[in-house]
């Protein structure tokens, strides 16, 4: 009986011994809980208990054991403002724009001969009573 105590002993020993980082996340896990850098508490800014570095370490530790790493907030998402002058951007947007209304351009100026002939003819009817 007491060897088999004696060898869960020696297993849990040579375990802490391959993965030191489980004692230590188990000693920091209050901690790691409140916040990467900190948390307010009572109206005052509290730094975490460990420090960046060793905060840092143990995460990597983690990560290269191969366990997951669940104490680092949600990644916000990335920028969708393009890079570049504004000008070359909206020289080209207006290449494109000139060259759809190219396209219309013949029923465009049908529509315009149209109007002005409307137009002509409204002002004589009405310059004739």
């Amino acid at each position: 009986m007491a060897g088999k105590a004696a060898a869960a002993a020696t297993a849990a020993e040579a375990a802490a011994r391959v993965y030191p980082w489980r004692e230590k996340l188990a000693k920091y896990k209050g901690e790691l809980t409140k916040g990467v850098w900190g948390y307010w508490e009572l109206g005052a800014w509290k730094p975490l208990g460990l420090s960046a570095r060793k905060r840092a370490r143990l995460r990597k530790e983690v990560l290269l054991a191969g366990e997951d790493w669940t104490y680092d907030p949600p990644r916000g998402e990335m920028r969708t403002k393009r890079k570049g002058h504004k000008c070359d951007r909206i020289s080209a947007e207006k290449r494109a724009n000139t060259v759809e209304l190219m396209k219309k351009m013949p029923q465009m100026l049908l529509d315009y001969k149209k109007r002005r002939w409307e137009k002509k003819m409204k002002e004589e009817e009405s310059g004739k009573s």
